[in-house]
């Protein structure tokens, strides 16, 4: 993975420098608080219901088991020992007092990362597939490509003032893990019939109050192309988007590539790119590429017998049902024979009785994790779009143990891609933007759905719930969406049907009215009967649920939910 350059550290650690400045004047009265909130955010740091949220970087999702480590450190020291992981593969921390978040950002720098541009009207972190660089049907390794985006937008004057946020997701497989529609730039790694690389730039995707899908602007862009490109579109956006007052949720770009179309839209950036950025400082060279690529080599790879491999396996396999669920739905198979990635569910649902928050890890179990990447995947781990962790290299014949050490932090569930993996924003219990509660409603969906053997029936699933319109856990992409409302005082619960975020993106349709809080795990319950009632199957086919929407629309589960 990279590692910071002395001109990075001097960087991150100034930062940090003049925050301190900036947080001790603010305390001490001398700084304003309507100049100091915009000063606090370009650092990461929100002031949520109850205490300030500090929101940490994870560049495209990549964390050293050091740097875990300190990430544990940091939550017993300023926190509650726990942190959460989010969509953006970043982890925040709910609990810290404001007059250390200062110490807080220093400790990061120490261990290379720091809360710079996670929150504020510019470039956000980029994001990519968790298996990036392991993945047999990979193009190419998306992570280079994400590594020079990363400097490039880091600090940069232009963009550090946007009409709204930005965010970037790229991809280097045919198969869109990374939810690239859904944002304003999705970048999409090909090869044209001259086997030359480049990418399919799609530009104008969000949710929030206005869900749009992004919308392809440049069909082939030549690889060296990408960041002068990239430039010509900020710089389109920075100039057209809305900053009037009262524009603040039509000011995106996907609501002015929606207005303009993106036909026009992609006019409007050729001619800027032509004019002012093609072909000029910001054109890429082969030892651009082999640089960022050098960041990235392959770990020391073992070669294995792959007969002995597969006998093992197999008996394991067949001696043990638990760990047999848990390959099935938590491991994913390896470019390199004798290896697989695992995926750590952080979905662990009612342990002893007592509710988990999705994509929240505990400082011991972030110190487990820290050891067992040591042991088992080159002292690293990635965070998803989906809240869970990955260990991207591990051993086949060491599964087993993995497992079972996994298995003892509760780790180990073995519901990937089932409806309990649900992505929840920590709503109202937190966050002082959310209208209703999240947690308690996704605790009364686990016991509903308790019993994995019908989880596993009902197939891949995926259930997303946001506690308000801005929809933080991508509500409008999840086969079921849930929402938020507040009534009167009151929580009730907006349910949708049929989204998805890969390559077949949807924007869920609203079922109809919202349902009370107690009726919601019932409600769900409804949903998923009309599902295994309807779904068509074959002899090697069981129709997804998305499928069966598409095919019978929303009036099979609008009478069985509301009669």
């Amino acid at each position: 993975m990279y590692k910071y350059n002395y001109a990075d550290q001097t960087l991150v650690e100034e930062r940090v420098a003049q925050f301190r400045d900036q947080t001790e004047r603010f305390l001490a009265g001398e700084l304003p608080e309507d100049q100091y909130l915009p000063l606090r955010l370009q650092n990461g740091l929100y002031i949520q219901r109850y205490a300030p949220m500090l929101r940490i970087a994870i560049p495209y999702g990549l964390l050293a088991s050091y740097q875990l480590r300190k990430l544990a450190e940091i939550t017993r020291k300023y926190d509650k020992g726990y942190g959460h992981f989010t969509t953006r593969t970043n982890i925040q921390l709910n609990w810290p007092k404001l007059e250390e978040v200062p110490d807080i950002l220093a400790e990061l720098a120490s261990v290379q990362m720091h809360a710079i541009q996670t929150s504020g009207n510019c470039i956000r972190n980029t994001t990519t597939d968790p298996y990036a660089g392991i993945h047999q049907a990979e193009i190419a390794d998306p992570r280079p490509y994400c590594e020079i985006i990363r400097q490039w937008s880091t600090f940069h004057p232009e963009f550090a003032f946007l009409p709204r946020k930005f965010k970037i997701a790229v991809i280097g497989t045919e198969t869109d893990r990374a939810a690239t529609q859904v944002h304003d730039v999705g970048l999409h790694v090909k090869k044209n019939d001259a086997g030359e690389l480049g990418f399919e730039v799609l530009v104008g995707g969000g949710l929030g109050r206005i869900p749009v899908l992004g919308k392809v602007i440049n069909e082939f862009l030549p690889r060296e192309h990408l960041l002068s490109y990239l430039d010509a579109i900020l710089r389109v956006y920075n100039l057209h988007g809305r900053r009037d007052k009262g524009s603040k949720y039509r000011s995106r770009i996907k609501i002015l590539v929606d207005t303009l179309g993106g036909r026009e839209f992609a006019k409007l950036v050729d001619a800027e790119w032509e004019a002012n950025t093609k072909d000029g400082p910001l054109t890429l060279t082969d030892d651009n590429f082999a640089t960022a690529t050098s960041y990235f080599s392959e770990p020391d790879y073992k070669t294995f017998d792959g007969l002995q491999v597969q006998s093992e396996l197999q008996q394991q396999l067949a001696d043990n049902k638990d760990f047999a669920n848990w390959y099935q739905q938590n491991t994913v198979a390896h470019k390199i024979a004798g290896y697989r990635a695992v995926v750590i569910s952080l979905k662990a649902g009612l342990v002893d009785g007592k509710y988990v928050p999705s994509g929240d890890v505990t400082d011991s179990q972030m110190d487990a994790l820290a050891d067992l990447a040591d042991e088992y995947s080159f002292g690293e781990l990635r965070s998803t779009y989906q809240q869970n962790l990955v260990f991207a290299d591990v051993e086949t014949n060491k599964l087993y143990e993995l497992w079972q050490q996994l298995s003892d932090l509760h780790l180990a569930r073995p519901n990937i891609n089932t409806l309990t993996d649900m992505i929840v924003c920590p709503g109202w219990d937190y966050c002082s933007l959310a209208n209703a509660t999240t947690h308690n409603i996704a605790e009364q969906i686990e016991k509903q759905f308790s019993d994995l053997d019908y989880l596993y029936d009902l197939g891949d699933i995926r259930l997303n719930m946001s506690g308000c319109i801005n929809a933080c856990a991508h509500h409008h992409t999840g086969d079921i969406g849930i929402l938020g409302v507040d009534k009167k005082g009151e929580n009730w619960y907006q349910i949708s049907l049929g989204g998805n975020s890969s390559n077949d993106a949807k924007l869920g349709k609203i079922l109809g009215r919202s349902v009370p809080t107690e009726a919601v795990a019932d409600t769900i319950q409804q949903i998923v009967d009309v599902y295994v009632d309807l779904r068509a199957t074959t002899d090697n086919d069981v129709e997804s649920f998305g499928e069966l929407v598409e095919r019978v629309g929303l009036d099979p589960f609008k009478e069985k939910v509301y009669g």
